[in-house]
C-alpha cells in the first residue's frame, strides 16, 4: 500500500465540443479497496465522443477515457484479488458483487455500481486540479490519464503476455463486440449473421461471429476502408449502407434472412432497418449506444407476426472477472486476432485527433499510449 498522493499528467475536457486540456492533476492514495493503475494504453471510444458532443450528460471538468490497461502500482488494505506489478484489463461498469444483479450472475445489469456517475464507489472525484477542485474521471476510470484509481473489482488481471494496446480493447470494444455475439445473441455454428457498423465494435463482433462459426457473415458500413477490414477478419459478404435494395440483398445472403442482425452505431436509422435484416424468428440485438433521447420506431406487427426479437446488449453481457481472462486467453492462442482491431497510436497530446477520426469515421480503433512522447 501507497499513502502518498501522486500527480500525473491528463487530458482533460472542460466543457462540451472544446479541445481537450492537458494538465498535471491530483491522484490520491488508495484507500479501503481501491487500486491505483499506472495506464499503459487506453482506446478511444465512441462513447467518449458522446461525452464530447454533449450528448450524453457528465459532470465537468471530466478526465475522459474508459477503455484501459495498465499495471497495478499500489493498493488499499481492503483489496485482495491483486497486487502491485500485476497487468490489469479496466471494466468501466465496475460491478458493487452485492447487488441482486451481481448476485445472479448479471454483472452488466449491477444497480450497486456507481461508474454511471462518474464517481468512485463512495462518491468522491477521482482525480483534483491545482486549486484541489474536484476533476471527475468517466465512467469511474478516466484513462486519458498516465494512472487512475478504480476500485478493485474494476481491476481484473490478465496474461501478462497480451500487449497493452490488445489488453485495452478487451476492456470495452472486443468484450462487448464478442460479447454481444457469444453472451447476448449466442450465436450458433452455422447461424447466418449481419453486422451493421463496422467500427471498432462492429469489427469485434466479426471476430466474434467467426469465433462462434456463422456463416455467412455479412459486413455493412459506409466505408470502403472499414467493409475490407471486416474482409479480412473474416465477414463473407459486404455491403454499403446506403445501397438501397440493402435489405433485399441481405435476404438473398441469408437464405430468407439473418438468424442475428447486430447494430454497431446507436443511429435510430440504423436501429430501424433491423427487423427487415433478419428471418423467421430472428433477432435484432442493439449494441451500439445512441445520444441521449433518440426515439426509433418499429413495426410491432411484423415482430409478433414473424417472431421476431430485438434484445439489448449493454457491455457484451460479460462478467469481467470471467470475460477479459477469457478474452485475452482466446487472444494469447491465437483465436482471436485482436491486434488486427488496433489502428493509430499516440500518446495522450494526441487524444483530439483520435476523437477526430473517430467523429470522421477514419481508420481503426485508436489506442493512445500515456508512456509515448
Amino acid at each position: 500500500m501507497s499513502s502518498v498522493a501522486s500527480t500525473v499528467r491528463a487530458q482533460v475536457l472542460e466543457r462540451p465540443r472544446a479541445p481537450l486540456a492537458a494538465a498535471a492533476l491530483t491522484l490520491p492514495a488508495p484507500e479501503g479497496d481501491l487500486v491505483r493503475v499506472r495506464v499503459l494504453a487506453s482506446g478511444v471510444c465512441h462513447s467518449d465522443l458522446h461525452v464530447l458532443e454533449g450528448e450524453w450528460p457528465a459532470p465537468l471538468p471530466l478526465v475522459l477515457g474508459h477503455e484501459g490497461a495498465g499495471v497495478v502500482e499500489a493498493v488499499g488494505p481492503a483489496v485482495r484479488d491483486v497486487r502491485p506489478g500485476d497487468r490489469v484489463v479496466l471494466a468501466w461498469y465496475a460491478p458493487c458483487r452485492r447487488c441482486r444483479q451481481c448476485a445472479a450472475g448479471r454483472a452488466w445489469l449491477c444497480t450497486g455500481t456507481r461508474a454511471l456517475e462518474n464517481v468512485l464507489p463512495d462518491g468522491r472525484a477521482t482525480f483534483a486540479d491545482a486549486a484541489g477542485a474536484a476533476v471527475h474521471a468517466y465512467l469511474g476510470l478516466g484513462t486519458f490519464a498516465e494512472a487512475t484509481l478504480v476500485p478493485e473489482s474494476a481491476a481484473i488481471p490478465i496474461d501478462p503476455s497480451v500487449p497493452a494496446a490488445v489488453a485495452a480493447l478487451i476492456g470495452c470494444a472486443v468484450t462487448t463486440g464478442v460479447g454481444a455475439v457469444l453472451n447476448t445473441a449466442a450465436v450458433r455454428a452455422g447461424d447466418s449473421a449481419v453486422v451493421v457498423g463496422c467500427g471498432g465494435v462492429g469489427q469485434a463482433i466479426v471476430l466474434g461471429l467467426v469465433l462462434a462459426g456463422a456463416d455467412p457473415i455479412v459486413a455493412v458500413d459506409l466505408s470502403e476502408e472499414r467493409l475490407a477490414h471486416a474482409r479480412t477478419l473474416g465477414a463473407t459478404d459486404a455491403l454499403r449502407g446506403d445501397d438501397p435494395e440493402l435489405a433485399e440483398h441481405v435476404v438473398r445472403l441469408t437464405g430468407g434472412g439473418a438468424d442475428h442482425a447486430f447494430e454497431a452505431i446507436g443511429r435510430a436509422q440504423t436501429i430501424e432497418l433491423l427487423p427487415a435484416l433478419v428471418g423467421r424468428g430472428g433477432q435484432a440485438v442493439l449494441v451500439g449506444m445512441p445520444a441521449a433521447g433518440v426515439r426509433a420506431s418499429i413495426d410491432p406487427l411484423d415482430l409478433a407476426d414473424q417472431g421476431k426479437r430485438i434484445l439489448g446488449c449493454n457491455y457484451g453481457s460479460s462478467v469481467p472477472a470471467v470475460d477479459f481472462p477469457r478474452l485475452a486467453r482466446l487472444y494469447a492462442r491465437g483465436r482471436l486476432p485482436l491486434d488486427r482491431l488496433v489502428g493509430f497510436r499516440g500518446g495522450l497530446g494526441d487524444a483530439d485527433r483520435a476523437l477526430a477520426d473517430l467523429r470522421d469515421a477514419v481508420g481503426l480503433r485508436a489506442v493512445l499510449e500515456p508512456g509515448a512522447a
